[in-house]
């Protein structure tokens, strides 16, 4: 059963955004997620899943480590807010539960984001291009403005966070609720223990099945190989551990159960396109 304590979630960005034409961001991926209520106008949000209207009246939300891009050609006016869930011993809340993408928003909703602007005001994006603001300074300087706020600015901003954030839980369902159970219970498994060492034989065993009947049922209800699952979820990890604190390649992959870094290296680079020392060279800011 899920409970409140494990939701960690922190604003790094809020503010109301106003575009004419000039909304346009091709394959965005960042590690945290987004919310969006639209005020005026009209936008594109192209997700894996297809292409979907931005409209007036809506919120929207886009999952942490979801490739995405946007495209404006006109007035387009939208409160936007940066959901980053600090979660440091797990793959998080947010990797369990598949949300819808549009709700309907209400005046209560657009009161939401006026009153969490008002009181984080120093969370507003200067610019929004994304490069400007996801990447590794610019994530920890955010994080640490959150965490130096009063304490009852903290409160209540984290309160309105959970009150927008539960629309969407409200009309989401659990990740992968409809597969096998031995399956679920795996994935469970490799969430809570995403930083430790994971083996097919290992999970096998958990499951009460031999390695090749794992493999073939784990395939059949995921639609990818257990190992691939792994090595992408260790990989989204890396990269979320990266983008949050300095800490040497070495160190990032030994901290997730690589104990050949040049394995790490190649892995790193077939799920993400890029080298690790290219994806730091990528967070950091160039002024």
């Amino acid at each position: 059963m899920e409970s409140v304590e494990q939701l960690h979630l922190l604003a790094l960005n809020v503010g109301l955004a106003h575009h004419y034409a000039d909304w346009n961001w091709q394959h965005v991926n960042s590690p945290f997620a987004r919310i969006y209520y639209v005020v005026e106008g009209e936008s594109e949000l192209i997700l894996p899943d297809g292409v979907h209207l931005l409209r007036p009246g809506y919120m929207y939300f886009i999952p942490p480590f979801t490739t995405h891009s946007c495209r404006c050609n006109a007035l387009f006016v939208h409160y936007y807010l940066h959901v980053y869930e600090d979660a440091p011993d797990s793959a998080g809340f947010l990797d369990e539960w598949n949300f819808p993408t549009e709700i309907v928003g209400g005046e209560l909703e657009r009161m939401l984001f006026e009153r969490l602007c008002k009181l984080n005001p120093h969370m507003a994006l200067l610019h929004s291009d994304p490069t400007s603001y996801d990447n590794h300074l610019t994530l920890k300087q955010n994080i640490t403005k959150n965490r130096q706020r009063t304490f009852s600015n903290r409160v209540e901003s984290r309160g309105i966070v959970f009150q927008l954030f539960a629309r969407f839980l409200a009309e989401g369902r659990k990740g992968h609720a409809s597969i096998d159970e031995r399956i679920r219970s795996s994935l469970v498994y490799i969430r809570q223990n995403i930083r430790r060492p994971i083996t097919i034989s290992q999970l096998a065993e958990k499951a009460n099945l031999s390695k090749d009947h794992y493999i073939r049922l784990f395939t059949r209800e995921m639609g990818i190989t257990p190992l691939q699952y792994v090595n992408r979820k260790k990989i989204e990890q890396a990269q979320l551990i990266m983008l949050t604190r300095g800490l040497p390649v070495k160190s990032v992959a030994y901290m997730l159960g690589f104990e050949d870094h040049s394995y790490f290296n190649r892995l790193f680079r077939k799920i993400s396109g890029y080298t690790p020392i290219g994806y730091r060279e990528m967070l950091t800011v160039k002024n």
